[in-house]
């Protein structure tokens, strides 16, 4: 990697480039959360650029670089299902000049109509394969055929340099003590660390993973970077099977301890928190850091905290899931299977054991398992997670056997 003064320079530079695209994104500081952690929370807004996260910067910085060392290009590619794409079809819209972007077939409509509108008449984009590997190898392949540039989605020093702006950014916007940083493929968390070893070589930083994707962690503790075999998808954004070798050669050296992991229904919980008081919305990976301040609470309490929310392209048809999965983490909402006799009056006695603000919020017969009892799904809400301590006592009083199926991840696949 670049000498870090040198860094520093070519950080600030791309920040200039950046400015013909859109003004700095605002840190603010935020009350709700400096009040709830007894410090001093300001959030970097990267889901208010043009595309709503920071990837726009090292896409459009990329693309400089690349034209001035080959002023022919007239294609550009990338393979990506999600912010990445955006940010290649808003640059390359800027430019004028032709991108194909692949896409998974899997791809939520939404976000392939939000890359269609960022890029215009400039970006075709072309849906392959059931899985990103397969996308990717295409998108190389055609790449290479048509003799494009390939712009990766942080595994390349220009774009790791364009995400490098957000702590050019924060850094004339406010001074922090701490910075909380999302990581996926490292990108943007390589290109802050490189900009603040000579900016701001006091500020402790922390990294924090999806749980469902530690690939960061991984690394170094194997001290190179290795493919992780289980991915869950869920925070999109952040979920890389596999961190970058550009990046990974940065964050080497980072202390374990550094390294934070966030449950994701816990990221779910954090999301509707932020959204219902305070209007933020942000995807999964837009809220890992905030979500992370819960496990660093004694670490940050009485400092000045900075953290990176990186995106908020979030799709609303997700609100359900991101609200019962939330709901699941605060113990408000439950599933279980209960062993209902088969007699009259039955459903009523179990619906009398309910609390005045618990709520069916699903009833459903799987099986007649033997004449006279019947296997019931049953989903409560309540207000109080004390409530279901009570309706548990109620139900073992009356003799009634039900299993709680709630954290139960392989049955839920079948029944929920």
């Amino acid at each position: 990697m670049t000498d870090p003064k040198e860094f520093a320079q070519n950080a600030r530079a791309a920040e200039t480039l950046v400015r013909r695209l859109f003004e700095p994104t605002p840190c603010l500081r935020n009350d709700h959360l400096s009040q709830a952690f007894d410090c001093d929370v300001w959030l970097k807004r990267e889901d208010l650029t043009p595309v709503r996260s920071y990837k726009l910067r090292g896409a459009w910085n990329a693309m400089i670089k690349a034209r001035e060392k080959n002023p022919n290009i007239s294609l550009f590619v990338c393979a990506s299902a999600g912010n990445h794409a955006q940010g290649v079809a808003f640059a390359c819209r800027q430019f004028g000049v032709r991108g194909v972007i692949f896409m998974p077939v899997t791809t939520p409509q939404q976000k392939i109509d939000k890359t269609k509108v960022f890029g215009g008449e400039m970006v075709e984009i072309r849906l392959v394969g059931d899985y990103f590997d397969k996308t990717l190898e295409t998108a190389q392949t055609y790449c290479a055929e048509e003799g494009g540039h390939f712009l990766a989605p942080f595994d390349d020093s220009d774009v790791i340099e364009g995400q490098a702006t957000v702590a050019v950014e924060f850094m004339s916007q406010m001074t922090p003590d701490i910075v909380v940083l999302p990581v996926g493929g490292g990108g943007l968390s390589s290109g802050v660390l490189s900009y603040l070893k000579t900016e701001a070589p006091d500020a402790e930083i922390y990294f924090v993973e999806p749980m469902g994707g530690r690939s960061l962690k991984a690394a170094v503790q194997e001290g190179h970077p290795v493919t992780l075999t289980d991915i869950d998808s869920f925070v999109d954004g952040a979920a890389v099977a596999r961190i970058g070798a550009l990046p990974f050669d940065v964050l080497k050296d980072i202390s374990p301890d550094n390294i934070l992991a966030c449950p994701e229904d816990r990221i779910c919980s954090t999301m509707i928190d932020m959204l219902n008081v305070e209007g933020i919305v942000l995807e999964p990976a837009g809220a890992l850091s905030i979500d992370a301040l819960q496990d660093i609470r004694d670490e940050i309490r009485g400092k000045r905290i900075l953290c990176v929310t990186s995106g908020g392209n979030f799709d609303f048809e997700r609100l359900p899931e991101v609200k019962e999965r939330a709901q699941r983490f605060r113990n408000l909402k439950k599933y279980f299977i209960l062993r209902m006799p088969q007699r009259p009056g039955a459903l009523r006695e179990f619906l009398d054991m309910l609390g005045p603000t618990d709520d069916v919020a699903r009833f459903e017969y799987l099986k007649k398992s033997a004449r006279n009892f019947g296997s019931v799904l049953i989903g409560i809400e309540t207000d109080n997670p004390d409530n279901f301590s009570q309706l548990f006592e109620k139900m073992d009083a009356a003799g009634l056997v039900y299993r709680d199926i709630t954290n139960d991840q392989a049955l839920a696949e079948f029944v929920l």
